[in-house]
């Protein structure tokens, strides 16, 4: 399958007319979308050189810095078009991609994001910040909610596409324990964040190391007294460790909010504390036993005649397990957590649905893998259970599985794509493979054993099972050990990423800003039949401009109007200004846009959306033609 987003490398020349800063603007978008941000940032430069207020050029100059690891010249890029022109959807939105990446402005990235959806609704971009924005925060519902708004107006959005998938999988990002809108440095919270991981790490690392060389000394070499001592010496070890690590933490009043937005952070924490707690219990009541004793207590307590020694030597045999298997436990929980969170079939249809490219591909990778696990655990409840409850025809189930690789390949959207997926990963091949070979088997050994099949063949289809599942955690583990080599995605949910950008859509804050011709300026300029149309309380209303003040290079119209057209536009910022041509009566034109007020100049700013301009019509003519200039 080919990659679509794959960037032209052809170099793109400069402009005819160099001194039309606009034609450098055309340069500057020619160039980004070959993926060319260097040349991008020259061009959008020479167009800022030639018109300064031109907002334009800034944001081009913003994206291009942003592509370039630049996010402070970003933003200062995307706020000059701002400042220029205030009532720009294109200019907001810029100023809100940006400042998402720089830490502690995640509202002031919201509040621009909700005003490019308030210029701008009928776009689909803006919606797509929002979503992005609260996926950032884990609100994965109106992340949603957001991404269909967006798919509502554009059908085909990458971003919009792959995003809403991720809300179906309840993606987490890769800092998930940050709150963005905190004001504390993502960075900092990071680090406490791998301060505590490290220390649960260890903690739980030397308690099981611990208690099992306690035990050996106690129940093999009888050296009681002598292991109780050398354990608690690592107690106080472990104490002073907790110390050391607390103080290395500079923000503990974000770790409670840490704790609750990252679950396994949570978990890690929490075990580690009760495997201290358990290894000090431990060490405090190890019981009195000899090796050839020291099972009789898990048997007796398992009896209906226990005595009190037995059940002490049964709850100290489950501290000693919680201890040293506490780390194979919480993989245990942590990757069937993993697998049966989501809804990864809805995932893979919106997958389906975008354009194929690189992180899509990414994406629907991952989320097979997801399936697959969730797969082989279905096969592994087939096979125990029967063997469990003494009615091995139950293993005849297993044909659910092929049943439920039908249903994914429906409703995912992957009808004629699943063999160039697993040619992709030849790997994900593999177990997909040995969990048909663990359905047949099963299918297999519940059969001979409802038609009163020879024992021998029953128990072969069991071994094969066994073997199939194997298999599939070992080209599991191969496949994680190349991704883990190469550096590339791994069959995990940590893989999964976000679209930001991807695919051949350039973004929206591309789009040209709306240019006001020679004749329209001299229009606005000296016409006094000047007339805003808005939105007032009562419905369409519309009002003589008092005067025009300026015309600036962005397009922008400086109005002095009535109080009652501020109100107005504070309730809805969509306006219309409507001129005819003073000199010589040829043309009437109409400007869309957006107003905002100026309380510092007194005026009312109003940033052009689209402009119509049609002709007087003559005594021949049935009505103007519209054109746009």
């Amino acid at each position: 399958m080919g990659n679509a987003s794959e960037p032209d490398p052809s170099p793109v020349p400069s402009p005819r007319d160099r001194a039309d800063p606009r034609a450098w603007c055309v340069v500057a978008v020619a160039r980004l979308a070959r993926d060319q941000p260097e040349g991008a940032l020259e061009a959008a430069g020479e167009a800022v050189d030639r018109d300064p207020e031109g907002e334009w050029g800034h944001r081009l100059a913003s994206l291009a810095h942003e592509r370039l690891g630049r996010d402070s010249e970003a933003v200062v890029a995307a706020q000059d078009a701002v400042r220029l022109a205030p009532g720009s959807w294109a200019a907001r939105l810029r100023l809100g991609s940006v400042m998402r990446r720089v830490p502690g402005r995640w509202r002031d990235a919201w509040a621009q994001a909700q005003q490019a959806v308030r210029f701008a609704p009928e776009e689909a971009d803006p919606h797509v910040l929002i979503g992005d924005l609260a996926l950032l925060r884990g609100d994965h519902g109106q992340a949603a909610s957001a991404y269909r708004n967006a798919l509502r107006r554009d059908d085909g959005h990458p971003g919009a596409r792959i995003n809403l998938g991720l809300t179906h999988l309840r993606w987490e990002r890769p800092h998930g324990h940050h709150d963005p809108t905190w004001s504390v440095d993502a960075r900092e919270t990071g680090h406490a964040r791998r301060t505590l991981e490290l220390w649960s790490r260890r903690v739980r690392v030397l308690s099981a190391a611990s208690l099992a060389v306690v035990s050996v000394l106690t129940f093999w070499y009888e050296l009681r007294e002598e292991a109780r001592v050398g354990g608690a010496a690592v107690l106080l070890l472990l104490l002073a460790l907790t110390a050391a690590q607390a103080r290395a933490i500079a923000v503990w009043k974000y770790v409670p909010g840490m704790l609750a937005r990252d679950l396994w952070l949570s978990v890690s924490v929490s075990v580690a504390l009760l495997v201290m707690a358990a290894y000090a219990v431990a060490l405090a009541t190890i019981p009195d036993w000899s090796l050839a004793d020291a099972a009789v207590p898990l048997v007796s307590a398992a009896s209906a005649a226990v005595e009190w020694e037995d059940v002490l030597g049964g709850f100290w045999a489950g501290l000693f397990g919680l201890v040293v298997f506490n780390g194979v436990a919480v993989l245990a929980l942590r990757g069937f957590a993993e697998a049966w969170q989501g809804r990864p079939v809805k995932a893979l249809a919106e997958f389906a649905a975008a354009p194929p490219e690189r992180v899509g591909l990414r994406d629907t990778g991952v989320t097979l893998w997801i399936v697959a696990a969730r797969l082989w655990f279905l096969v592994a409840l087939i096979g125990v259970a029967p063997l469990v409850a003494g009615e091995r025809r139950a293993a005849l189930a297993g044909v659910c599985v092929p049943a439920a690789m039908a249903y994914v390949r429906a409703r995912g959207g992957l009808r004629g794509r699943v063999g160039t997926l697993l040619r992709r990963d030849l790997w994900l091949a593999v177990a997909v493979a040995s969990l048909l070979l663990a359905s047949a088997a099963l299918v297999t050994a519940g059969a001979v054993r409802a038609l009163g099949g020879p024992v021998w063949a029953a128990e072969r289809a069991w071994w094969t099972v066994a073997g199939a599942l194997l298999l599939f955690a070992a080209a599991f583990l191969l496949r994680a050990a190349r991704a883990w080599w190469r550096g590339s995605a791994g069959p995990w949910r940590g893989s999964l990423i976000l679209c930001e950008g991807c695919g051949p859509r350039l973004p929206g804050e591309v789009t040209p800003s709306v240019a006001l011709g020679a004749d329209l300026r001299r229009a606005f300029t000296y016409s006094r039949n000047v007339v805003l149309a808005y939105v007032g309380a009562d419905g369409p209303r519309t009002l003589a401009v008092g005067a025009v003040t300026s015309v600036s290079g962005s397009g922008e119209l400086r109005l002095i109007v009535a109080e009652e057209a501020w109100s107005a536009a504070a309730r809805d910022p969509r306006v219309a200004v409507f001129v005819a041509d003073p000199v010589e009566r040829k043309f009437w034109a109409e400007v869309r846009g957006i107003a905002l007020a100026d309380p510092v100049e007194d005026v009312l700013r109003v940033t052009p959306k689209h402009v119509l301009v049609g002709e007087y019509p003559g005594r021949h003519e049935a009505r103007p033609s519209a054109r746009r200039p």
